[in-house]
């Protein structure tokens, strides 16, 4: 999708920081983390969201083992949290299915005041 930034981003037309790379996948660091480790991973071919995603088991797969390696590469041993927000109510911005990796330190609660 020409105008998605992510698609910009795999096909290396706006720069980001890469912590990994698969045939199918490529995981960055997110520009305005929420915790020490942020990382976002995405599948290289667009899928609008999770449920978009789903239909495609082998990205979905892809997309996870991915989120794996990340948290294994960066260390984090305490834990870490996997995030996919979809639609807008959810707070999904960019419509091309990305996974948050969060991680290094303790995140809290689930939801903000819950």
């Amino acid at each position: 999708m020409e105008n998605c930034l992510f698609c910009r981003i795999v096909a290396g037309e706006i720069p980001a920081t890469v912590v990994h790379r698969t045939e199918t996948t490529v995981a960055f660091r997110d520009i305005d983390p929420k915790a020490p480790t942020h990382v976002l991973v995405i599948p290289v071919a667009h899928h609008a969201d999770v449920v978009a995603l789903a239909a495609d088991p082998a990205a979905a797969a892809d997309v996870l083992a991915a989120a794996a390696a990340v948290a294994e590469q960066e260390g984090l041993t305490g834990g870490f949290r996997l995030i996919f927000n979809t639609g807008p109510h959810a707070g999904q911005e960019v419509f091309h299915v990305h996974a948050h990796v969060l991680g290094g330190e303790p995140l809290g609660p689930m939801l903000a005041g819950k």
